[in-house]
This record gives C-alpha cells, sequence and structure tokens, in this order.
C-alpha cells in the first residue's frame, strides 16, 4: 500500500513538473559534450564517457527527451526507496522516521531537477545509491547474486564520475570485512579491480595513442593548474619565488593576467573562490598558453590540444601547490571546504544555464523541431532547490554531533548491526569530504549522493538517541522492563533488539 502511494505521488509530481519544463534542461558546456560523446561514440573525451554511451544506449529505443528525463527521474526514485526500504528490512527505525524519511524521498525536489538535466549527475546519483545500498547487503547477508551486482555498478559508475575512484577501495574493506570465504572475498575484490583497472588502462591507452604520452585523466592536470592558480593569485609578486625554466612562459602569462586583474569590481569573477573558471575559459592563461604551444597546428583537433596540456598542467600545479602551501590551504582548500559544507546550487538554479535555445546538435539528438526550448515557471531562475545549502550544512553538523554522541552512548559497542551501517555510511561521508575538498568542486549536483546519505543516516542517529533518552528517563523513574521469561533485560539487549534491530539475512 505504502509503495502504491509513493508510485502515485511520484507519477502525479513528475506530470505537474513536465507541464512546467517540457523540455529538457542543458548545462550549456558539459550537456552538448555528452551529446558529441553519444554521437560519436567517442572512446575518451574531456568527461568521462559513460553517460555519453549511456545516452547513445537511450537513443536506441527512443529519442524523446521526455522520456530519458523520466527514466533519469524514476531510476533515482527506485534507487534511493531501494537504501530506504533496505535500512527498514535490517533496522527497526520508528514507524515516525519510516514516514519522514519516505516523505524526504518521495517528496525531493532535487531528484525532479537533476532528472530534468541532461547531465551525469543524476545517474551517478542513482548508482552511488544502488552501490552503498548493495554494500549493506554485503555487510549483513553476503552472497554471490549481491557481489556480483554490486561489481557490475560499480564499473558502471567508474565510467560515469571520477568522485567514484574511491568506491574501488570502499567495496574491497567492506568485502574483506563481510561474512564470506577468504577465496570468495579475495576472487570479489579482484575482480572489481580488474574490470576498473581495464578501464583505466583502456583510457590511458587511448591518450597515449591521441597524444604520446600514457594518462587517465587530462581533467585531472587541468583541475589541479586551475587550484593553485587560485592560491597563487593571493601571492604578492614580492613574494613570488623563480620557476623552473619550463614552467616559465606559462607561469609569466599568469602573473601578467594576476595583476592586470586586480580590481575585482571589473573583474567580479576573480573574487569567486575554488571554483573551475580558469580550466574552462577561452581567453584566460590556461588556453591561451595552450594556444601557443599548437600555434603552428592546423591539423590537432580541440580534444588532442586540450588532452596534451594534461600532464604539464598537473606537473605545474604541484610545483605551485608545493612552493606556497598555506597559500593553497587559505584560498583553495578553505574555501572549498566552505563549498562542500553548504554546495552551492549552481546551475540547477537555473534552467537551461538561462538561455532558451541549445545548439544544434541537441535539436537533431532529441529531434526538437527547432533551436529554441521554453519554460511555462515563467523565469528560468528555479528558487525551490535555494533551501538545500542551509539545509546540508545543518545536516553536516548534526551527523558529526550524532556520531559524537552515538560514541558517547557506547553505541558502538552495543548495537552491532546498526552499527556496521553508521560506520559504513560515516566512512564515505568523510572520505568523499576528503575527495571533494582536495581533489575536486563542490556543487549541489556533485554533492547529492553524500547529502542524501547523510540526512538519512541522521534522522535515524537522531531517532536511535531518542529511543535512547526516554529509555534512561524510564530507569530513572523506576521503569523495569521484563522479558518473556520473567529475567531483566539489560541494557545491552534493549538496544540491540529494539534500536538495532535484526534482519532476517543477519541472525
Amino acid at each position: 500500500m505504502i509503495l502504491w502511494i509513493a508510485l502515485a505521488a511520484v507519477v502525479v509530481q513528475f506530470a505537474v513538473f513536465k507541464w512546467f519544463y517540457p523540455f529538457a534542461s542543458f548545462i550549456h558546456g558539459d550537456s552538448f559534450v555528452y551529446i558529441d560523446i553519444a554521437h560519436k561514440n567517442s572512446d575518451i573525451e574531456s568527461y568521462m564517457v559513460g553517460y555519453g554511451r549511456f545516452l547513445r544506449l537511450f537513443s536506441v529505443f527512443t529519442t524523446s527527451d521526455t522520456i530519458l528525463v523520466a527514466f533519469q527521474y524514476l531510476f533515482m526514485q527506485c534507487s534511493a526507496l531501494f537504501l530506504l526500504f533496505t535500512l527498514f528490512y535490517f533496522y527497526r527505525f520508528s514507524k515516525v522516521l519510516q514516514m519522514i524519511l519516505l516523505c524526504f524521498i518521495v517528496l525531493n525536489p532535487l531528484f525532479l531537477y537533476m532528472g530534468n538535466l541532461i547531465s551525469s549527475d543524476g545517474l551517478f546519483l542513482g548508482l552511488s545509491l544502488i552501490w552503498f545500498t548493495l554494500l549493506l547487503w554485503t555487510l549483513h547477508n553476503p552472497g554471490t547474486k549481491v557481489l556480483l551486482a554490486n561489481i557490475a555498478v560499480l564499473f558502471f559508475a567508474f565510467t560515469v564520475r571520477y568522485n567514484a575512484l574511491i568506491y574501488p577501495l570502499i567495496t574491497a574493506v567492506v568485502i574483506l570485512a563481510c561474512r564470506l570465504p577468504t577465496r570468495k572475498k579475495l576472487a570479489s575484490i579482484g575482480i572489481g579491480f580488474l574490470f576498473c583497472g581495464l578501464f583505466m588502462l583502456y583510457t590511458g591507452n587511448k591518450y597515449k595513442a591521441l597524444t604520446g604520452t600514457w594518462q587517465y585523466s587530462p581533467f585531472g592536470g587541468w583541475l589541479m593548474a586551475n587550484n593553485a592558480m587560485y592560491a597563487y593569485r593571493y601571492v604578492d609578486s614580492a613574494d613570488r619565488k623563480p620557476v623552473p625554466e619550463r614552467f616559465r612562459k606559462l607561469d609569466n602569462m599568469i602573473r601578467s593576467y594576476f595583476d592586470s586583474t586586480r580590481d575585482v569590481k571589473k573583474f567580479p569573477l576573480e573574487a569567486v573562490q575554488a571554483s573551475t573558471f580558469y580550466m574552462w575559459s577561452p581567453g584566460l592563461p590556461l588556453y591561451a598558453y595552450r594556444d601557443t604551444q599548437f600555434k603552428k597546428d592546423t591539423v590537432s583537433s580541440e580534444l588532442k590540444k586540450w588532452a596534451s596540456m594534461g600532464p604539464f598542467y598537473k606537473a605545474y600545479g604541484m610545483y605551485i601547490i608545493s612552493q606556497y602551501p598555506l597559500y593553497y590551504a587559505r584560498y583553495f582548500l578553505w574555501p572549498n571546504a566552505n563549498k562542500y559544507y553548504a554546495p552551492p546550487v549552481e546551475f540547477l538554479g537555473l534552467y537551461n544555464s538561462g538561455y532558451d535555445q541549445v545548439t544544434l546538435g541537441a535539436k537533431q539528438w532529441f529531434d526538437y523541431k527547432s533551436t529554441k526550448v521554453k519554460t511555462r515557471a515563467g523565469s528560468p531562475v528555479i528558487s525551490v532547490l535555494d533551501f538545500y545549502p542551509i539545509t546540508s550544512g545543518v545536516i553536516n553538523v548534526v551527523m558529526l554531533c550524532g556520531l559524537i554522541c552515538f560514541a558517547m552512548v557506547n553505541g558502538f559497542g552495543m548495537s552491532i548491526l546498526y552499527r556496521k551501517g553508521i560506520i559504513l555510511a560515516g566512512s564515505i561521508w568523510l572520505l568523499n569530504a576528503g575527495f571533494t575538498i582536495f581533489a575536486s568542486s563542490a556543487a549541489l549536483r556533485f554533492q547529492a549522493f553524500p547529502i542524501i546519505l547523510t540526512t538519512v543516516f541522521t534522522l535515524s542517529l537522531i531517532d536511535y538517541l531518542v529511543k535512547i533518552g526516554r529509555q534512561e528517563a524510564e530507569e530513572k523513574r523506576g521503569t523495569r522492563m521484563i522479558g518473556s521469561s520473567g529475567t531483566v533485560v539489560d541494557n545491552t539487549t534493549f538496544h540491540s533488539g529494539m534500536i538495532a534491530g535484526v534482519g532476517s539475512g543477519d541472525k
């Protein structure tokens, strides 16, 4: 009955949403790269090719953007519900908490807007939720089918977003911790690493054939230089150190650029911290230097030019960071940590990036009548998600406080089953935070998975602590809990049975 009500709510929401937004939303830049990957069936591009391959596969069945958006939305909803009902199965959440979590998932506007976006974010969110849920099954009720499903989902996620680089290691640790024969554990871990390793090897060999240098991700090199520039900008000219000869020309261009853009009123984008502005903007030093290296080259493709600079920019970025670590910590890591704490809405706050047009390639791919797209919402500005940065910040703080309180009441020692889930969720939360702050950029669409995960487990921690508080209050009033055999049920039994709960697969 609950599932039918949830399904009805999902369908009604989507129908109303598509009336206001009859066309998909595009990030002007990212979305069209993915469509180009799908059109050319590319093996390598400036972004991971997994989502582009997904678009190509989906086009075999239909070119309708409405059906694509519906699939993305339902995929996220089903993935989240899979997580919820798994938690309900293994852990005895209160009825109130179950209803709150169901409402949070089913009525969540984030899924609608991410589903409507032609981007890898929605697909990656769904895959990540399934991956985490399968990790819970691996911990509590492992089996061959669960392990194979986990490996498959891990591989698909690995081809979609760079954030999945930490997933194989987490998966390996969870498999090692589960109750399976050692041989099966090692085989499962080996297969997972083999698939991901083969993908990295294949991608790296493609880049080597294109540029002459083996590299898995030119994107990482450009990002390293971009991040270093956000720190380098604040180094006073008197404190700048000489750079090695091979970096001198690029370094001079960057220094000249910073010296000419000190006035943030004239150059407002220079006031923005911890973004990706420097790596994607033609005319700025990174692109300008690249163009000088290919000035006489009229044959090389844009991809070759872009990819060829990856190793050089990685080396330059690492050198600058090593020379000015305190500046890097203050002007990149700290602002990026603030963004992770309360991720900006970014492109999800503006329908179709504020434009009323798409490219000819997008028109042809989705069989639009013209390149013009429209919305009935009255304005391209989307304000319904504005509560997320504040909510995310609050959830991060409450999650941390909840984990501390959980440890203080000896939850890790008493609730063995629930402890496994909390440790897994908390570990992923911290690892994702570290990966994002040190090696990526933070935005709502990028952080959707940890936000959903931490919200669910934060509410479960509150539910757990409330139950403990009520029990202690009853004990102070002299209430004694008597078991069916007439013996006194001690504190540990109460916590393990009433709060942690035991599913039929982990007895």
